[in-house]
């Protein structure tokens, strides 16, 4: 069977793709990392031999396996090798506390963790907790080394018959919201995102940069239809702008997915117009708010089309804005992609008309089953429509036009979204309340140039105590992630609150307003 007719099933596997453009194109270039390149035959082989020893070692159908670990070829390798035994990838962030990723790896059940030397001193005070096999992806990691593990060159695993129904992943989406949820996604979720049609962008000319670490969503969106499509990856294991400039004209990239706290950092380099970004068809965004006026400066002074994608890792539904083609409707996420069913709802449940703010509810083919092991919280993401289907709720507030373009104006929850990471307040409040000179605490995003948004805290503190801003920011950020960490610690004397005596974060929201 050759790609096309491979392509036309109704279900398949990314990592078959991958074998059959292995096939058709040995000797192109698939990843590159650094200096060092593998093309898709010497990939191939590669995931062959992890997905044998994967198989020796007992993995077997719908195991977990988890990655934890910076971006490299060897992540690649392991991601596709995880799923050529039929297995299923749980992708752990390690910006995550030793707590919070002890959590995910016992929740996803992994039975392996490949992981390198930053992670394994990172897990320390929580690895005796832990039973998973440990592969050690450098030097410093805990574990037998990745390239002793490895089954011997030539080998290859037993075939399996995979489900589309079968978990693809399971992503914890940020891991701060003390019992970690894992979204699983399908093998048949994933399959549409590979045989969909976008705009111009993942095709075998494709030179893709990413620059966003590999557990997240949003990479996997750009990394999967690359490789799928036949192109080539350029991996940049740490974002720095100068930098990655200089990989765009060195590798002639022509597609980038940026979150819109990149792009700002990239256009604030002082000779961005130095760098030949000539060869860019296309660049997308997601993952947090993008203003309108980043999105017209992005137009203007770099090449190249401008997608903007707005959804979830749950999935339901997606919207797309063609910024390149509707320069009058920057200030929206676009409109639903086709065969994507998106509705606003007020709080009882009904479908709002245009023009009327409410919740944004979606439903697609790209929808996760659910969250791993939690059916309470499932159903609590769910909408059910009057005419029985089931949507996904997003919890943003959003408003949609006679055209169908959808204009966010809020989120019904608290969560910040600082550098395209989701923020969990309570996790902070409860990090900041555990010093013992604090009464009680409440975190609100503000707006950052450089974050897109930044947490900042308001602390009373007990009668008769005290603390300085500074002790109390550094005390909690010692306990939080390191996307989680607090800018800023404000001492009121008391905190707003309603006739039910519910803490009124707009208020202090207004307040941060009034004191820029």
């Amino acid at each position: 069977m050759d790609i096309r007719e491979y392509v036309a099933q109704d279900s398949g596997h990314f990592e078959g793709l991958v074998r059959l453009q292995a096939k058709a194109h040995p000797a192109k270039t698939a990843v590159i990392c650094d200096e060092f390149r593998v093309t898709y035959a010497e990939l191939d082989r590669l995931v062959d031999r992890v997905a044998a020893a994967l198989q020796r070692e007992g993995v077997r159908l719908r195991g977990v396996v988890g990655i934890c670990t910076s971006s490299s070829v060897e992540y690649i390798a392991v991601f596709l090798g995880i799923l050529r035994a039929g297995a299923t990838i749980a992708p752990l962030s390690a910006a995550a506390t030793a707590e919070q990723l002890s959590a995910m790896i016992r929740d996803c059940g992994a039975s392996h963790l490949f992981a390198d030397g930053e992670v394994s001193r990172h897990l320390e005070p929580t690895a005796a907790t832990l039973s998973v096999r440990r592969i050690a992806l450098d030097s410093g990691a805990d574990g037998m080394a990745f390239r002793d593990w490895l089954a011997p060159e030539g080998a290859a695993p037993t075939p399996v018959e995979i489900d589309p129904d079968q978990a693809f992943n399971i992503i914890y989406s940020s891991g701060t919201t003390g019992t970690p949820k894992g979204i699983v996604q399908s093998q048949r979720m994933r399959w549409y995102q590979v045989i969909r049609t976008d705009p111009p962008g993942y095709t075998p000319e494709a030179i893709t940069i990413l620059s966003t670490p590999l557990y997240s969503n949003t990479t996997l969106t750009s990394l999967i239809p690359t490789l799928a499509g036949g192109g080539t990856v350029v991996l940049m294991p740490k974002f720095d702008a100068r930098r990655f400039l200089a990989l765009c004209e060195r590798h002639r990239v022509n597609v980038a997915m940026l979150v819109p706290v990149q792009y700002r950092r990239i256009l604030a380099v002082p000779d961005f117009e130095r760098f030949d970004l000539s060869n860019f068809r296309m660049k997308f965004a997601t993952s947090a708010p993008f203003p309108a006026e980043l999105k017209a400066e992005v137009l203007r002074r770099w090449p190249g089309g401008l997608i903007e994608y707005y959804g979830m890792t749950e999935g339901g539904g997606t919207c797309m804005l063609l910024a390149h083609e509707h320069p009058d409707k920057l200030h929206t996420v676009g409109q639903p992609i086709p065969d994507h069913d998106m509705r606003v709802i007020d709080d009882e449940g009904r479908v709002l008309p245009p023009g009327q703010a409410g919740e944004v509810v979606g439903r697609s083919a790209s929808m996760m089953n659910g969250y791993h092991n939690r059916p309470d919280k499932t159903a609590e993401a769910e909408w059910v429509s009057p005419e029985g289907l089931r949507y996904i709720r997003t919890g943003d507030v959003a408003i949609l036009d006679e055209e169908g373009f959808m204009t966010l104006i809020g989120r019904k929850k608290d969560m910040i979204i600082s550098g395209g990471i989701n923020v969990y307040p309570i996790d902070l409040e409860r990090a900041l309340s555990s010093h013992p000179a604090v009464h009680e605490a409440a975190v609100v995003g503000a707006p950052s140039s450089e974050w897109g948004e930044t947490p900042v805290a308001f602390v009373t503190l007990n009668e008769g105590a005290s603390a300085s801003p500074e002790e109390l920011r550094v005390f909690a950020n010692a306990k939080l992630g390191k996307m989680q960490r607090i800018s800023e610690v404000r001492l009121v004397p008391t905190l707003p609150r309603s006739t039910v005596g519910k803490i009124l974060k707009r208020e202090l929201q207004a307040l941060l307003a009034t004191s820029e």
